[in-house]
């Protein structure tokens, strides 16, 4: 199963995110399957996350299942409610 899910990278303290479709059994921090955006949860504003809305409908429509994290930051880039249409 495939599942977008949140990749950390970045240092000890200062936490960078990549938001990736990865296979369900690799782990955390290992092989991905496509890179769809960055998450930064230190900044604020509209800089916090930058997404690549088309390969992210891509994996929804394809079937791949967000983490809860994921979920709800790709609610709140408006991409989730998007992808009825």
């Amino acid at each position: 199963m495939v599942k977008l899910r949140l990749q950390r990278t970045g240092s000890k303290n200062d936490p960078h995110y990549r938001i990736v479709a990865a296979d369900s059994r690799s782990p955390r921090d290992g092989r991905f399957i496509d890179l769809i955006g960055h998450y930064h949860p230190t900044l604020g504003g509209s800089h916090q996350s930058t997404i690549d809305e088309n390969k992210a409908k891509d994996w929804l429509k394809k079937g791949a299942q967000p983490t809860e994290t994921v979920k709800f930051i790709l609610k709140s880039q408006g991409i989730l409610g998007n992808l009825a249409g």
